[in-house]
């Protein structure tokens, strides 16, 4: 069992290595791959069942990354969860590479929706927590959505299909950030008060600080003793976690090409020592 140490460490690589890649990609979204790493770090250090050499091993569970423009954080968590090479992330958004973008299924074995399209994802998630009950498999599905995201229509009719069917092998967690695109959500569309409004659908809601390991991995714990309905988890999040200069800033959220100075300033926030700084810029690092 990770414990919370192992987790904070783990975190604060991914962190680096997702920026180290938005940095070669000369491309990406840094202020939402760095709110969702933490959730992402728990998830997978501590929940998620799978087998790195056997991706498609039928009791898995399910991670989908409905918000999929975060997935330079998916790639680095997964990397360091070794499900491939840490090598990999050099390629990231290049033209024919495995991890594009997006996550894409038919690049990426381990990647279970292709998303992008936001909404998509949680459909597709509310649909595999529906199969796996229905060929009565043990496994779990969890899927991470954006605050932005909850202001798609094909949202609200996901948490009502869910709630109806009971799908309690299922656990959406919102990296709630409050900002979206240019602007903060609650002057885009307002989605408050949010809890209250999930709870009508039927599920059951959680609401928890997105950086405290520990109160993530509880209220995690507590989901998956849910019976007849789905859970929820709101996590509080802040866009561009761990990076001063980028957190709660909303012209970091996408369509950012990192400068060299902006990712040596960067990874010195996340106490990278000078003389490794050019080993993320030119990759090497990823190789030890």
């Amino acid at each position: 069992m990770r414990t919370l140490e192992d987790m904070a460490l783990f975190a604060i690589r991914a962190r680096r290595l997702s920026l180290a890649a938005i940095h070669a990609a000369a491309s990406g979204h840094p202020g939402g791959v760095l709110s969702a790493i933490d959730i992402m770090t728990v998830v997978f250090q501590r929940h998620l069942r799978f087998d790195a050499a056997n991706p498609h091993w039928e009791d898995r569970d399910r991670f989908v990354l409905s918000k999929g423009h975060a997935a330079p954080a998916l790639y680095a968590v997964a990397a360091l969860a070794g499900m491939y090479p840490p090598t990999e992330l050099r390629g990231l958004r290049k033209l024919g590479h495995p991890l594009q973008g997006h996550p894409h299924v038919g690049t990426t074995p381990w990647v279970e929706a292709s998303t992008g399209s936001l909404g998509q994802g949680f459909s597709a998630g509310v649909g595999m927590a529906l199969g796996l009950k229905h060929v009565r498999r043990n496994a779990r599905v969890y899927v991470l959505l954006g605050d932005g995201e909850m202001q798609e229509g094909q949202v609200w009719e996901a948490l009502m299909c869910g709630a109806h069917h009971g799908t309690d092998n299922l656990c959406a967690i919102l990296d709630y950030n409050k900002l979206q695109s240019d602007d903060r959500n609650e002057n885009i569309m307002a989605l408050e008060p949010l809890a209250d409004k999930i709870r009508s659908f039927g599920w059951q809601v959680q609401e928890v600080d997105g950086h405290d390991l520990a109160a993530i991995d509880s209220a995690l714990a507590i989901a998956a003793q849910r019976r007849q309905s789905p859970s929820f988890m709101i996590a509080h999040t802040i866009k561009g976690k761990g990076v001063p200069f980028m957190e709660g800033r909303p012209e970091w959220h996408g369509s950012v090409k990192l400068r060299d100075e902006d990712l040596d300033r960067a990874l010195t926030a996340l106490d990278v020592g000078a003389a490794d700084v050019q080993r993320y810029m030119d990759g090497s690092i990823w190789g030890s």
